[in-house]
């Protein structure tokens, strides 16, 4: 995966603890509107609790992923002006830090597309998607404010979606859970190979020694869903958010361009 799709946050102006809004739940400990910087961000744009986020209420900010559109937005869309330097630039840059995000996480698949062998008869089409949606990428502020993301990420998503179906087209007898209620789930052992979870609800689920080889997991929320033992060695469009989100254990596998989590190995 491109460098510039992982976050490097030594580059950016900390975009990721002012432009979003966030609301006290199991997530977070205070509510922050949009735009408004979180008291525990420091004048070095650094975070003062970063280590101890989890253990203070912030488990949001562990698991959340700019897909690189952080330092994309600082250092290229706004030419590295700082916002506390520059405060005219303050505005739009929290109203285009999402707009990018959006972009770059389809980047992020479209690449981890083009990486997958049976996608082969789709290489041309994904790969002049990755190079329009990179384009958009690269315009001014006011261009991307202007920008139709929905409308781009629908059409991205026609295609990811023959893409998933190419890869699961190999296990027969496949089910369908896409956008599913599996909140707390009982799927211990389950057998979900070439499974469509897209978009589905997963959260608190128990999926320990599941088998996701080849599952579409695109954007399925698995926050504290158990995943111990379970194998996700080739899952479909699995991100380190969701693995972030969820319960492990050193008995997980995943696929080899993601890690597992620290709270996982503290847990074994």
């Amino acid at each position: 995966m491109s460098l510039n799709l992982r976050a490097d946050c030594e580059s950016c102006f900390a975009l990721c603890c002012v432009a979003p809004a966030f609301s006290v739940s199991a997530d977070f400990a205070i509510n922050k509107p949009s735009g408004q910087a979180c008291p525990n961000l420091q004048p070095d744009f650094r975070c003062g609790i970063h280590t101890s986020l989890r253990q203070q209420g912030f488990r949001g900010c562990t698991v959340y992923d700019c897909f690189g559109a952080g330092q994309e937005v600082s250092q290229v869309t706004f030419g590295g002006q700082d916002w506390r330097q520059a405060p005219q630039t303050a505005r739009q840059m929290f109203e285009v830090f999402p707009i990018v995000r959006d972009l770059h996480e389809l980047l992020w698949y479209l690449s981890e597309a083009l990486t997958l062998p049976a996608v082969h008869p789709l290489h041309g089409e994904l790969s002049r998607a990755l190079g329009a949606t990179e384009r958009l990428t690269r315009q001014g502020p006011d261009s991307l404010m202007e920008l139709d993301v929905a409308a781009h990420r629908r059409d991205v998503n026609d295609l990811l979606l023959a893409a998933s179906e190419l890869v699961r087209a190999e296990v027969r007898h496949k089910k369908n859970y896409r956008g599913d209620d599996l909140i707390g789930a009982d799927l211990k052992g389950a057998d979900l190979r070439g499974v469509s979870l897209r978009g589905a609800f997963l959260i608190g689920a128990d999926l320990r020694d599941a088998d996701l080889r080849m599952a579409d997991v695109t954007g399925a929320d698995l926050r504290g869903a158990d995943l111990s033992g379970a194998d996700l060695t080739d899952s479909i469009f699995l991100i380190q958010s969701q693995l972030d989100a969820a319960k492990g254990d050193s008995g997980t596998s995943v696929p080899p361009s993601l890690t597992h989590p620290a709270h996982w190995l503290a847990q074994d």
